[in-house]
């Protein structure tokens, strides 16, 4: 969710480096902004999330391109978006939820969002890859991850905020090199589109396609093109699925 579109590891250096290019679909736009690590509000630029994940190299993510392509259907009626990144690649779902640090840094920057008139629309949800490669974790990603949406709703008093998951598309290999549990991740991740309202799910591997062309060299992150894809894919759910609630902000 953070982004490594564009993002490899420097032969001479062996340091991740971000190449710097900006598709089309995630240039900055005078409607679209991001909410700062310190609160503060500013037109969102790529990376987007590169003072929040701050341990590892950011490139492109889906949350321009979703941001833009939003813009590109609802029109004007869609007013100002403000985009709220919070993610930090390479975690646990057990690292989110509530008691734990990440959880009340991203319950703090919802509410935040919130100061000034804005409102939270939506909430975009990419990940479950570290709990694909550890068999306890798979296992019960379905129950812990209702009782973290559930959670968020009540601490940020919107009860009906509406989810868009992501059906992952890869596992930690660098957890665990030989054996996945992704299908068991699915499954949970399918089951809590039926057991809670207002969450939606869109399909990682579709917009990867050929695993040779959508991924990066590493085989494990999502390049450029389907960072981009992704992102179009959160934009079209998210407005046939709740687009009639959109206010101007």
């Amino acid at each position: 969710m953070a982004g490594r579109g564009g993002v490899s590891q420097d032969p001479t250096t062996d340091k991740m480096v971000w190449d710097g290019y900006i598709p089309p679909e995630c240039q900055s736009n005078d409607s679209i902004f991001r909410l700062t690590a310190d609160l503060v509000w500013e037109q969102a630029h790529e990376p987007l999330h590169w003072d929040i994940d701050v341990v590892k190299t950011n490139g492109i993510g889906p949350g321009m391109a979703f941001a833009n392509e939003l813009l590109a259907i609802a029109g004007e009626s869609v007013g100002a978006i403000g985009l709220v990144p919070c993610a930090i690649g390479g975690s646990h779902l057990r690292e989110w939820v509530k008691g734990t640090d990440r959880y009340t840094n991203l319950v703090e920057r919802i509410k935040a969002s919130e100061k000034n008139g804005g409102k939270v629309q939506g909430f975009l949800w990419y990940q479950g890859e570290c709990d694909a490669a550890v068999e306890e974790e798979a296992m019960c990603y379905e129950r812990e991850l209702t009782k973290f949406f559930v959670d968020l709703r009540t601490d940020v008093n919107h009860l009906d905020l509406p989810f868009i998951v992501v059906k992952i598309v890869t596992h930690d290999f660098f957890i665990s090199p030989n054996i996945s549990f992704k299908e068991e991740v699915w499954r949970g991740l399918e089951a809590v589109t039926h057991k809670l309202p207002n969450v939606r799910m869109v399909d990682g591997p579709m917009a990867v396609g050929n695993f040779d062309e959508g991924l990066n060299e590493d085989k494990g992150h999502l390049n450029v093109k389907s960072e981009v894809k992704l992102g179009k894919m959160f934009a079209h759910s998210f407005y046939s699925n709740f687009g009639h609630n959109l206010t101007i902000s």
